[in-house]
């Protein structure tokens, strides 16, 4: 559901001459931005998911690319434009990851939840979450926060006690270690295989740990950042096993989202600690083996359409309902929220709190705001479009 704001790149007054001159400077200063914006448009539509953030000065007759991107492809792609154009240029654009970070350019989430914001400050936009274990690429440092991107390919920053940095051959490592997965909504960690003493961490479902052994009825684990810790075996699974046996059934999809009746809204929430909309189908989805994109804009292009004429007859339990403001003749679609099918004329849904309405309009639930605008339905199951991942074909760890 969320959609970041574009930044503003001048402000001016809209009258008169004022706005000819207004023009005029971003015209003077607006330096080869048909060259960077078809090659943005190529590889980085969706910033979300993608940075190409270059621009150019003018130095002369010499052209300075400037910014930073992680696309390497790209940034060639608009190199041999330019070339191709007789166009002079110096190249200053940063690849990342950064050369800073020498070869610690992954990392795991070392705590339950990893808030993940839009900008390197507390104060951000709450972007996204990140469960423990989650493994992440890292791009670049700034202060004290990291620039990761998330195994849905989600760019946004974390502060440093939220990711331990890796290496490759770490990463490699920690991939073929025994792991477990918590099953638990959530619950705790602890300092000896006892759940009366110390609490070293809480944790939620979906944390991932690697298991160093066995001790009276608690799995002895180890955190990313080296912590040791017991967790009860009754709340959590062997990973692989976990893996090999999830099955996003229509049964299971909807246990999983019934777990999570009456978790409150958070802005950017993906976890048991709060959801956004598409959050909360998304950490349904995940606690069944399959990864969607973040946002509701995303998760609508994954699966076969099944309807976008109100017949609800045809949905079946997992299907997602998505709602906004059709495209016109003049701007395009928004999708603004997404919801699952349940069966019985009914959908869950993040809003306000994970709850339950109806399509029905004789029913005491019906939820006639969101029907009315209601978008269409999408089985995400049926296809692997939109950057769908099945976990148990395409691993994250």
């Amino acid at each position: 559901m969320l959609q970041n704001i574009a930044r503003l790149g001048l402000s001016f007054l809209v009258f008169g001459g004022v706005l000819s001159c207004a023009e005029e400077v971003k015209k003077e200063t607006d330096y080869l931005a048909d060259e960077i914006g078809a090659v943005k448009t190529q590889f980085a539509p969706d910033k979300r998911v993608a940075l190409f953030d270059v621009n150019a000065d003018k130095n002369g007759s010499v052209y300075v690319l400037k910014g930073q991107s992680n696309l390497p492809e790209a940034v060639e792609t608009l190199k041999n434009d330019l070339k191709e154009a007789q166009i002079e240029y110096i190249d200053s654009i940063q690849l990342l990851p950064a050369s800073k970070l020498a070869d610690k350019i992954r990392g795991l989430v070392t705590i339950s939840v990893a808030n993940l914001r839009s900008q390197p400050k507390h104060s951000a936009e709450l972007a996204t979450q990140a469960t423990l274990g989650t493994p992440v690429k890292i791009l670049k440092n700034e202060d004290s926060w990291t620039l990761i991107q998330t195994p849905d390919k989600y760019l946004s920053w974390v502060d440093h006690g939220g990711v331990e940095p890796i290496t490759e051959a770490e990463l490699e490592r920690w991939k073929t270690a025994p792991k477990l997965i918590y099953t638990n909504i959530n619950g705790s960690s602890y300092s000896e295989p006892d759940a009366k003493s110390q609490v070293v961490s809480d944790i939620v479902a979906g944390g991932i740990l690697e298991i160093l052994g066995e001790e009276k009825g608690f799995y002895k684990v180890a955190y990313p950042d080296k912590r040791i810790a017991f967790i009860n075996k009754n709340e959590a699974d062997i990973y692989e096993s976990w893996i090999s046996h999830a099955d996003p059934s229509q049964e299971n999809l909807v246990a999983t989202s019934k777990k999570l009746m009456g978790l409150p809204y958070l802005w950017g929430g993906t976890s048991p600690k709060g959801v956004d909309c598409s959050g909360f189908t998304k950490t349904i989805y995940f606690l069944n083996g399959i990864v969607l994109p973040r946002d509701a804009s995303q998760q609508i292009h994954t699966g076969e359409k099944i309807d976008d004429t109100k017949n609800f007859e045809n949905l079946l339990p997992g299907d997602l309902l998505f709602f906004g403001v059709p495209a016109t003749e003049t701007s395009p679609e928004r999708v603004v929220h997404v919801g699952m099918w349940i069966g019985n004329n009914e959908f869950i849904h993040s809003a306000g709190r994970v709850k339950i309405n109806s399509v029905d309009k004789d029913a005491p639930n019906y939820d006639a705001y969101n029907v009315n605008r209601y978008l269409r339905t999408k089985r995400p199951l049926s296809s692997d479009l939109g950057g769908l991942i099945d976990l148990k074909t395409k691993p994250m760890l």
